[in-house]
């Protein structure tokens, strides 16, 4: 059989201060960081005992031992001629505290992947297949960085970008022509109401890209600071091949003397590919340092679907037999035999109820943070990860509750994206079903849009949370290997993270659907006001009703009012004063006031284009007719200003459409908080 010849690369980028550290852990090492933004191939990805898979292990393993040596870089290799390639290391100790768990995190959100991008707090992670070193990654495109904002909001935002600008753009200038490849310098600036008497900044390239390409790179992102950060006092864009940072305090790093003019070469005796690398005898002469392991293996790979069933907890007494029958019929048989799959490391990590209830102080008040219909949410701390989690505790008398917790693990646990909530792992036992995520320190939407203590959330935060979902979405009903029906899409099932990038969580009421199959009999439930009507009389749920749903959010996002609003011009005696949003913003765009429905909030700092753009769309997915509704993929692509937005009728339609016949037959319903549920059908 054929073979491939495979090349191993990885790198590690570290943003420390500035200072972008590259290097890698052993998986042994029992520190996990989880990263927030993993991107994870899903082409030819490699089996466990495969070659591939012990070159990355030895390949992660060579990078930590080369990252633990003196100076800023080391050299390491392995391999001759096509096989031999170099990555920077730089070495501090903040970037050995980020390594200390990053590799291990991104081969367990990307196990079997043979490419993975991946975005830590401190670092970024990457490895490949596929030589990337002095490439200028992805362009200068911001729109593929990591944005970090800082707050407070400063009053004057001319002088501002004025002196950001002038200061950034000299920075990235000489940062390329630096040997380090790093800048750093301020500007005079005065803000009386933040007190500030100067502008700091910071620009840098990974040292293996020539001056010109890092040049590039800063200037590309320095000219999307104004629309990234309007006001904001500091930001920062963090891409796989540059980095820059700014704001009204210092920044305090120490630069290294510049790398030595290297030695003389000097003829080396051969090596296997397999051996691991020597030490170096002597400093290394340049910033450079990497390993590649090259092989032979079989162009076939296989990517392990994960299974899941749990345990019935209800078949303890004779007068609950019935309940527990329905419940293992809707369920499945709860991890009897799928359970090895995740025991394997194939899927979310078990966890002992002893260690989160540990981690959550036993499950105090204190670390509560917030409570549904179905149980409540808490913070914790797992001191083995050396993580903060989020801990979802199933109430125990919620027999939908227990459904949505096999519902979630089932689904979620083999779903891998940037803009979704990773769950970490699960717990049942002693009676209880817990379910672990990785910690929003931001909360969800719904806080930053209504919340009486939150700050107005700015534009641009808007516009990036839009395009998080769109993308979210585009993925589940279409980039997945099935149609990933949400169900629930609304502002408090969207989580943000430290970053406020948007990441859509609780996929306790989704429900797969093979691409192209018809209907299957299932379980509507959603948030009135977010669920389309259609879905509401026809009982058929299906990709259009996440459409809608999604559209009802881009006005909630736009506009600022819940999707259920007063209606000020028709009030009357009886309960019919309260108007949707879609009706409301689509009178204003009949008469070509659209951008009157904009959040007064932001006081009108806001793109024009992009928040009409927004509406537009919002009102196009929301439209009575699911028929006459975009395909995710149709609406991303105007809000990405792909395609034109639609022309829409200047009236909103009205909606005409006839249940099912069967549509009455199916009688069964319950409610919970803020939803409602009925038998229905779902489709792709």
């Amino acid at each position: 059989m054929a073979s491939d010849h495979l090349l191993v690369v990885v790198v590690v980028v570290i943003a420390v201060i500035g200072s972008l550290c590259v290097a890698a852990v052993g998986q042994d090492n029992k520190k996990v960081v989880l990263p927030y933004n993993p991107s994870c191939s899903t082409a030819g990805n490699y089996t466990g005992d495969s070659q591939y898979k012990k070159n990355l292990d030895q390949l992660l393993h060579t990078l930590a031992a080369a990252a633990a040596g003196d100076g800023w870089f080391s050299t390491t290799t392995v391999g001759t001629g096509a096989d031999q390639v170099f990555g920077p290391v730089i070495n501090a100790t903040q970037c050995q505290e980020c390594l200390a768990g990053a590799p291990a995190g991104i081969v367990q959100v990307c196990p079997g992947s043979r490419t993975a991008d991946a975005n830590y707090d401190a670092c970024l992670l990457r490895y490949s297949d596929k030589s990337f070193f002095s490439e200028l990654t992805y362009g200068a495109d911001p729109t593929i960085a990591w944005k970090v904002y800082f707050t407070p909001f400063v009053d004057n935002m001319t002088a501002m970008n004025d002196t950001r600008r002038r200061l950034m753009s000299q920075l990235a200038e000489r940062a390329g022509d630096t040997k380090l490849r790093l800048d750093n310098g301020s500007l005079p600036y005065v803000d009386s109401k933040l007190g500030t008497s100067a502008l700091y900044g910071l620009a840098q390239c990974t040292r293996d890209l020539a001056a010109s390409e890092c040049r590039r790179c800063l200037s590309g992102y320095v000219d999307d600071l104004s629309n990234t950060f309007p006001n904001n006092s500091g930001g920062a864009i963090k891409g796989y091949s540059c980095y820059l940072r700014y704001h009204l305090w210092p920044i305090d790093i120490t630069l290294p003397p510049p790398p030595s003019p290297p030695p003389p070469p000097s003829p080396r005796p051969s090596r296997p590919p397999s051996s691991s690398p020597a030490p170096p005898s002597s400093p290394p002469p340049s910033v450079s340092g990497g390993l590649v392991a090259g092989s032979t293996v079989g162009a076939v790979s296989i990517l392990v679907v994960l299974g899941v069933s749990i345990l019935l907890l209800l078949r303890r007494r004779r007068k609950h037999a019935g309940e527990a029958r329905e419940l293992e019929m809707d369920e499945g048989d709860f991890f009897d035999d799928e359970a090895d799959d995740f025991e394997k490391g194939t899927g979310p990590k078990r966890f002992r109820y002893g260690e989160l209830a540990i981690a959550t102080d036993d499950f105090s008040d204190e670390h509560k943070l917030g409570e549904g219909g179905f149980g409540s949410v808490y913070r914790g701390f797992l001191k083995d990860l050396n993580l903060d989690v989020a801990i979802k505790r199933v109430s125990k008398s919620s027999k939908q509750g227990r459904k949505e917790y096999a519902s979630e693990v089932r689904i979620i646990s083999r779903l891998r994206h940037r803009n979704l909530v990773q769950l970490i792992g699960w717990c049942h036992g002693g009676g209880e079903l817990l379910l672990v995520y990785e910690l929003m320190p931001n909360g969800s939407l719904d806080t930053h849009l209504y919340s009486a203590n939150a700050g107005v959330l700015p534009w641009p935060l808007r516009h990036e949370i839009v395009l998080g979902i769109g993308s979210a979405l585009l993925y589940l009903h279409e980039e997945w290997e099935q149609c990933v029906v949400h169900r629930d899409i609304k502002p408090s099932n969207i989580m943000l993270d430290a970053a406020f990038n948007a990441k859509l969580g609780d996929f306790g009421l989704a429900r797969l659907v093979d691409h192209g199959r018809g209907s299957h009999t299932t379980v509507l439930a959603g948030t009135m006001g977010y669920m389309d009507p259609e879905c509401m009389i026809t009982g058929r749920a299906n990709a259009e009703s996440d459409v809608y749903s999604f559209g009802v959010v881009l006005l909630e996002i736009a506009c600022g009012r819940r999707p259920i609003m007063a209606d000020h011009h028709h009030k009357s005696e009886v309960d019919e004063d309260r108007i949707h949003i879609a009706q409301w913003v689509w009178d204003l765009y009949g008469n070509g006031r659209i951008l009157e429905a904009a959040d007064r909030r932001l006081n009108g700092e806001f793109d024009g284009g992009e928040m009409e753009r927004v509406m537009v769309v919002g009102l196009w997915c929301a439209h009575p007719d699911r028929s006459l509704r975009p395909t995710i993929r149709q609406a991303v692509g105007v809000l990405r200003g792909e395609a034109p937005p639609p022309s829409l009728p200047a009236r909103m339609p009205v909606a005409t459409f006839l249940p099912p016949v069967d549509a009455f037959n199916h009688t069964s319903s319950s409610v919970a908080t803020g939803s409602s549920s009925a038998s229905t059908d779902t489709t792709c």
